[in-house]
């Protein structure tokens, strides 16, 4: 074994023990149970089908009436959790600096009429479909750092569930604010580093994102509808007394920059082509100092001081060909950073495509590791199910590097430093005898009589009203109960 190889072994053990550790102080209530839990998740053979099925795995020396009891009445310090996820080795991009994607992805419950806090979450391709639903569920938004290359890693820090009530850009903004200050309180950004990149998709207003993450460490980049409008920088004093003899109010903003119509660009500020393996050819163009035009309406009805000029750059991405064979269309980018270069330019476009890398992870906790599997009546269960499912990805990114490939018959050798997160877990028995395991061994007890026969239960399911969809923007109460909106999330 090479110098460089045990030091990664070492490493990775260390790591992953510190890390089961500082998750055992987070679970103040039901820690034992919710502990093994994570524990027999990891250890199972194949995907999680059910939650009760874990009670069979050696590793869970606890009955099936401990686990319903730690989800249903178990506590998880998430604050702590967060901590403990923000002073983790975090991967970096390839200019090495941190890059993390928000996302949102549903835990559909239709078959859940009793369930509070519901949303009418956007889905598609359901069941054989090919046209858009609504299926009631519990959206979650996360935030993951992502590595640089083709991967199907990352590191989950931080999930919310959103609420029927909640401002869905306000929310995320606390909830990445809040990451962001814990990642720099971990030591993982200091200053003179570059700023830490936060990537969106198509559902997030990109300059509202920046506006509301003002002041902090960040830039924030997005993607953009391609039928979107934007402004240039206003005229100079001395332009404007050129072109106005008449005089009167200057203008707050320049002329306008509409995708759709070519003959509104002008001239790129930068201008690049790059060929890849995987899309061909790739042309980016970069138009410096671009801004929306404010009004307000909508997300900023609100807002009572001045509406401010947020500007930035905008990147048009066009290539080849994508995987699959479908009809490649112009990807429209906003960066809340000005004054890009060439260099910078590229390493933005690339890093909103390593986004998708958190498509995979949502699929792994979903297929493997039995995320959306379990029939909770609470949220608030289903919160505590999520953070485990949390701990257990990222103890396979921590022992990635000492796991051995246990591969099928059928299945293709793969380097150590390539396994998927599926072969790692397929080999976590294995390592957990050398980890830490700080849950201490279960009491002998004798089960209760349980209820008695022919008796009614006393505590039926409480009446909840029906799913309601989530508010893009929440300009006050009254207009919120008066028209409810329709919000898009991304599956």
């Amino acid at each position: 074994m090479s110098v460089l190889h045990d030091d990664a072994w070492r490493d990775a053990f260390d790591f992953t023990s510190h890390f089961r550790e500082d998750f055992y102080a987070c679970l103040t209530r039901r820690g034992d149970t919710l502990f093994e839990l994570t524990d027999a998740m990891l250890c199972e053979n194949g995907p999680v089908t059910s939650p009760v099925d874990l009670t069979l795995v050696a590793e869970h020396r606890r009955g099936h009436g401990a686990l319903y009891d730690a989800l249903n009445c178990g506590r998880i310090d998430q604050a702590g959790l967060r901590r403990a996820l923000a002073v983790l080795p975090q991967p970096k991009a390839a200019d090495h600096r941190l890059v993390l994607a928000v996302d949102v992805s549903n835990w559909l419950r239709s078959d859940a009429p009793t369930s509070p806090d519901r949303l009418f979450c956007h889905v598609y391709g359901r069941n054989g479909r090919s046209s858009d639903q609504f299926v009631p569920g519990w959206p979650y938004s996360f935030v993951a750092a992502l590595e640089t290359g083709r991967t199907s890693w990352c590191q989950i820090l931080d999930a919310v569930r959103l609420g029927p009530d909640d401002d869905v850009a306000e929310i995320t903004a606390a909830q990445v604010r809040r990451v962001v200050t814990d990642l720099v309180e971990g030591g993982q950004w200091e200053e003179g580093d570059p700023d830490i990149l936060i990537v969106f998709d198509a559902g997030y207003d990109a300059p509202r994102m920046a506006w509301l993450l003002a002041g902090l460490p960040v830039e924030v980049l997005g993607r953009m509808r391609s039928d979107r409008v934007m402004r240039r920088p206003a005229p100079s004093l001395k332009e404007y007394a050129q072109s106005y003899r008449r005089g009167g109010r200057p203008p707050k903003h320049g002329a306008e920059f509409r995708f759709a119509k070519p003959e509104t660009w002008g001239e790129p500020d930068a201008a690049t082509v790059q060929v890849t393996d995987r899309y061909g050819t790739a042309e980016a163009l970069a138009f410096d100092r671009l801004h929306p035009k404010l009004t307000t309406r909508s997300a900023w009805i609100d807002h009572t001081a001045e509406l401010p000029v947020i500007e930035g750059t905008v990147i048009r991405l066009k290539v080849d060909r994508l995987p699959g064979g479908a009809d490649p269309l112009p990807l429209w980018l906003w960066s809340s950073a000005t004054g890009l270069t060439c260099h910078d330019v590229d390493l933005r476009w690339q890093a909103f495509l390593r986004r998708f890398d958190l498509e995979h992870t949502f699929r792994f906790a979903k297929q493997t590791l039995g995320w959306t599997r379990p029939k909770l009546r609470t949220p608030e269960a289903a919160d505590r199910w999520t953070w485990i499912v949390i701990a257990a990805h990222t103890q396979l990114r921590l022992t990635r590097a000492a796991a051995a490939d246990l591969r099928r018959p059928w299945e293709k050798p793969s380097e150590p430093s390539r396994l998927t997160p599926a072969r790692v877990r397929r080999g976590f028995r294995n390592l957990r005898p050398h980890l830490h395991n700080p849950a201490r061994a279960p009491k002998p007890t004798t089960p209760g009589p349980g209820r008695p026969l022919g008796s009614k239960n006393q505590r039926p399911a409480p009446a909840t009203t029906s799913a309601r969809p989530p508010h893009a923007q929440q300009p006050s109460p009254n207009a919120i109960a008066a028209k409810p909106t329709k919000v898009k999330f991304q599956a």
